[in-house]
């Protein structure tokens, strides 16, 4: 929509008095492959979204579904849930649901995606056969398992599959082979099959339904004695065959909601386990391993049921149940208009209110690349409108997009991951966070700032805005958010606080001509369960590579070279540390780039001496700027679709505009106290110190210092200033501001070839 574009049909009129600029910023986009059912078929999977999303709240809550309701129903799942139990039945959930949602193919791209093959569908439909044999055998063990028949050991029933006995031969033939053939079959079969958007894939079903499958299987297995071979050689054969055919579903689904650079990656890892033995030097291990212990380890919490999963299963969805409560109250909208009303008549307005909202945005919804299509189909368009380049309009909205996974307090999802794997209490994090993301922001505020400067750009009109009057008040509508942090802050749990901001959220739309009533509560449980979808496949398959390198060890001996590369320097460790949390995150969402870093890059920092969390930070801001850094930068390469940039062009000037998270983590390795790590007055002046450093890096990347152009030799002044007051001691801290001030002295004195800002052509 533009700026002119009046909404006077709207019944929101009489609140915003203005045109209203953003309306259903905070929906999600509809991939090109996801399906579009309708009548039956929308029920049935509305009804499986709204199960799903609403179990996982009522088991983090504690509450099972027969004491919710009164009612005594035996098969519906009594909370809490075993650990690994719940987390297996957490990605079947997600599996299942993924499937029938997501196409193997896209649509919008293929014509022939609406017509039938029949007989594909019906080759698809035969693998169903050998997929309800290996559930049938699966409810079969389950069933012998619950008999109490089977002898005990310390309390637990063992699970006596040996080769030449029965249950090993009833676990290949009647178990193993038919899954596997199942899910490779429909797997392969899917990849040519189509169907129309609205109806179900004969070869979805049955990956669906062998998600399922796996799911009864090692709940049941992993309720006996067996689970405590997982990761040896006398780990069940069955284990691995199900565990084989859960990770070939989870990249497929991966593959399908998240692109291809994951599963290559993944698929990397996968390679490097059973070859490893053959390769020299630092990747080489002593050994082979074979295909039933590295399976019997991967599927297990040093693998998929690990970090990622156990984060993804409780913080994750819980903030993805708030993100679509609060869309359904229309706060992303509000996000938006607020941030044009308080911005938008700044110079380059729409390219600050795009820092604002889009900051906002992406801390809620936890993904760069989707905030950037969220918010940018309406700030790019409005950046171009009052002059700037294409590519610089979606550079901007790339890296603003890619801040909100560093803003506290909600953080994407990486912070959530990082207390698991570190064992740091969130609101430590969350408090950590705090100085390094003012920093990141207001070096994109200066950077666009002196790039409208430098043009000349003019502000928004009085017309072209909301009315601030107005939006002011609906405030209230930032209730939930700060709801969820004071309830952080007074020693809630994450858990029970996010809870609260999600009932906050439902009742506040109250207040709104969005009132949430019990139709609109089920829906908003339904875009959760769909929204989940991406990122529990995401966690899923980034627990396959970390299962790699616990079993291989292969992050112990980066870890060394890191060690010895600090022999040499300290220094040169760190920036060898950046490199590959950057090339471990390129193409990957944020959180599966954390959760790889954290295990290949981190515990190397921490073996240096750096402390825990002070490491972790370290590779976690490298693992969310991969979003904007060339040559792979997802967040820029959205962007560039939307502004009709070229995508390496986009991702480049994202790059120069996000400088400053390249330096930020350097920043406070050198000084703890800008992770709040210090006295009031430590803090207070690294963070003054520390915001100047990022204006002198912003002006003399920009080239517009004071008020005027600046030669090049000004600007390789100021960005050494620059480093000298991010490097937080107080003689570099004078030395910086010197220089900075004589710099300034030299500018104006002297002005030395000085030019004019140039006015943008149509500019008024």
């Amino acid at each position: 929509m533009t700026t002119e574009q009046m909404r006077n049909d709207d019944p929101r009129g009489d609140q915003v008095d203005g045109p209203i600029l953003a309306e259903g910023v905070d929906e999600d986009p509809v991939e090109g492959n996801r399906r579009l059912f309708t009548g039956p078929g929308y029920m049935a999977v509305a009804l499986v979204s709204i199960l799903y999303a609403l179990v996982h709240m009522l088991a983090l809550n504690g509450v099972s579904l027969s004491s919710w309701t009164g009612i005594d129903l035996p098969f519906l799942p009594q909370f809490p849930l075993e650990t690994w139990n719940f987390r297996i039945m957490h990605i079947a959930g997600a599996l299942a649901l993924g499937f029938l949602i997501f196409a193997s193919h896209s649509f919008a791209d293929d014509p022939a995606a609406t017509k039938q093959t029949r007989l594909l569908s019906i080759l698809a439909a035969a693998f169903g056969i050998p997929a309800l044999i290996a559930g049938a055998t699966a409810i079969g063990f389950t069933a012998q398992i619950a008999s109490g028949s089977l002898p005990q050991m310390g309390g637990l029933t063992t699970w006596a599959a040996f080769p030449g006995t029965e249950i090993y031969a009833a676990e290949v033939n009647w178990f193993g082979i038919p899954l596997l053939i199942a899910t490779f079959g429909a797997i392969i079969t899917g990849w040519f099959e189509r169907r129309a958007r609205d109806s179900f894939a004969a070869s979805d079903i049955v990956l669906a339904a062998c998600g399922i499958v796996v799911a009864i299987y090692l709940i049941a297995i992993y309720g006996t004695a067996a689970r405590n071979s997982v990761g040896t050689t006398f780990v069940p054969i069955g284990v691995a065959f199900a565990a084989t055919a859960g990770s070939a579903l989870i990249l497929e689904l991966t593959r399908r909601v998240a692109g291809l650079a994951l599963v290559v990656i993944t698929g990397i890892f996968l390679l490097y386990t059973f070859t490893a033995h053959l390769l020299p030097g630092l990747l080489a291990v002593d050994r082979a391993y074979s295909w039933q212990r590295f399976f019997g380890h991967v599927y297990s919490d040093a693998g998929i049921l690990g970090p990622t999963t156990a984060v993804s299963s409780t913080y994750i969805i819980l903030f993805i149940i708030f993100a679509a409560f609060l869309q359904a109250s229309k706060v992303g909208d509000y996000f938006v208009n607020f941030a044009f009303a308080m911005a938008g008549r700044a110079r380059g307005g729409p390219a600050k209110v795009a820092i604002f909202a889009s900051g906002l945005m992406g801390m809620i919804n936890g993904t760069s690349a989707g905030n950037v299509v969220a918010t940018g189909s309406l700030t790019i368009p409005l950046m171009k409108k009052v002059g700037y380049h294409r590519k610089t309009a979606g550079a901007v909205e790339a890296a603003a997009s890619t801040g909100g996974q560093i803003m506290p307090p909600i953080m994407g999802a990486g912070a959530f991951i990082m207390a698991e794997v570190t064992g740091i209490p969130y609101q430590e994090i969350a408090i950590a966070a705090i100085i390094p993301a003012i920093l990141y922001f207001t070096s994109i505020y200066f950077m666009v700032d002196f790039e409208a400067a430098k043009l000349g750009m003019r502000g928004m009109r009085e017309d072209e805005l909301p009315k601030l009057k107005r939006l002011i008040k609906q405030v209230y509508l930032f209730v939930p958010i700060i709801i969820l942090i004071v309830a952080l802050f007074m020693g809630y749990s994450v858990i029970r606080a996010g809870t609260l901001a999600t009932v906050a959220a439902a009742m506040i739309s109250w207040l709104t001509p969005h009132a949430m009533g019990p139709r609109a509560i089920l829906k908003a449980f339904e875009l959760a369960g769909v929204m989940s979808i991406q990122i529990i496949a995401v966690c899923a398959c980034a627990g396959i590579i970390v299962g790699v390198i616990s079993l291989t060890g292969v992050g112990a001996r980066f870890s060394n070279v890191l060690l010895d590369l600090a022999g040499v320097s300290q220094l040169l460790a760190l920036f060898f540390a950046m490199c590959i949390a950057i090339l471990l995150g390129m193409g990957m969402p944020t959180t599966a780039a954390y959760a790889v870093a954290a295990s290949v890059v981190a515990p190397g920092l921490v073996q240096l001496g750096i402390p825990q969390l002070t490491a972790h930070f370290f590779v976690f801001y490298f693992a969310v700027v991969s979003a904007i850094t060339p040559p792979v930068a997802l967040a820029s390469y959205a962007a560039a679709g939307i502004s009709g940039a070229n995508p390496m062009e986009t991702s480049v000037a994202s790059f120069r505009i996000g400088i400053a998270a390249f330096i930020v983590p350097f920043m406070f390795f050198y000084n703890s106290a800008l992770l709040m790590d210090g006295t009031a007055v430590e803090i207070i002046r690294a963070a003054i110190t520390a915001t100047f450093g990022v204006f002198l890096l912003s002006a003399g990347v920009q080239g517009w210092f004071m008020g005027g152009r600046s030669v090049w030799f000004i600007r390789l002044g100021l960005i050494i200033a620059a480093l000298f007051m991010i490097e937080g001691g107080v003689v570099t801290d004078l030395l910086g501001l010197g220089a900075a001030v004589g710099l300034y002295l030299v500018q104006r004195l002297f002005k030395p070839r000085e030019t004019a800002a140039i006015p943008v052509r149509g500019a008024d």
